[in-house]
């Protein structure tokens, strides 16, 4: 090999060093903070999914107060990994697809189950629960249209307070502690009832280009 040859070798070795270090420096998270993984909050989202078995168990099969607590914590901490999930995305802009509509279906499988079983406890009355996954399927279906149009529906504002509200109800309605609480468990019923049907005609109208298309 000629020294020209070695030159030119060496030359292309370190600007390949060089273009690592730039690419290492370029993800390195500036003043040494962590950075999440871009797929950290659909991970999240996956373990919410993994809650609801567990969250029904301990309700449902462990009697007492016990059963109760502990179903609550375990859904208080589903219901964290959704603000968690939804704040990491936005914040660190990895906002995907695949979040944007399985971040809402596990919420619509956690909240949905809770009210389910509460139901069975006799809890809350059935044709509440009735409209509140009514809503669920038509949003649902509503979606799978848009999706047909290539058009990808996120909640909105007053989807974000339903479901908020739902929350709260139900663990104020699954933890039980009586009192105050289930009287404020039954006004954040019917606070979570009104938002669900506010939240439909709200997607509705937002989004009532999507029906017309499928019209014509």
């Amino acid at each position: 090999m000629s020294g020209n040859e070695k030159e030119d070798t060496t030359a292309a070795a370190e600007a390949r060093q060089r273009q690592v270090k730039d690419t290492k420096s370029a993800h390195k998270p500036s003043g040494g903070r962590w950075v999440p993984g871009k797929n950290l909050p659909n991970q999240l989202t996956i373990l919410r999914v993994f809650m609801i078995p567990l969250f029904v168990v301990f309700l449902m099969a462990v009697p007492g107060k016990a059963g109760d607590i502990t179903a609550a914590v375990i859904f208080i901490a589903a219901s964290l990994t959704d603000t968690a999930d939804g704040y990491i995305a936005r914040k660190y802009n990895y906002v995907t697809v695949f979040g944007k509509f399985m971040d809402p279906l596990a919420d619509k499988l956690l909240v949905c189950s809770a009210m389910i079983c509460l139901v069975d406890l006799g809890r809350i009355e059935s044709w509440i629960v009735i409209i509140i996954i009514a809503r669920e399927f038509i949003i649902s279906g509503f979606r799978l249209i848009a999706v047909e149009k290539g058009k990808v529906i996120a909640a909105n504002y007053w989807g974000k307070f339903k479901t908020a509200s739902q929350m709260v109800m139900v663990i104020l309605m699954v933890a039980n502690l009586g009192g105050f609480f289930n009287t404020l468990g039954e006004i954040f019923k019917w606070i979570a009832l009104a938002l669900t049907v506010i939240s439909l005609v709200s997607y509705l109208i937002q989004n009532k280009e999507v029906l017309k298309e499928t019209e014509e």
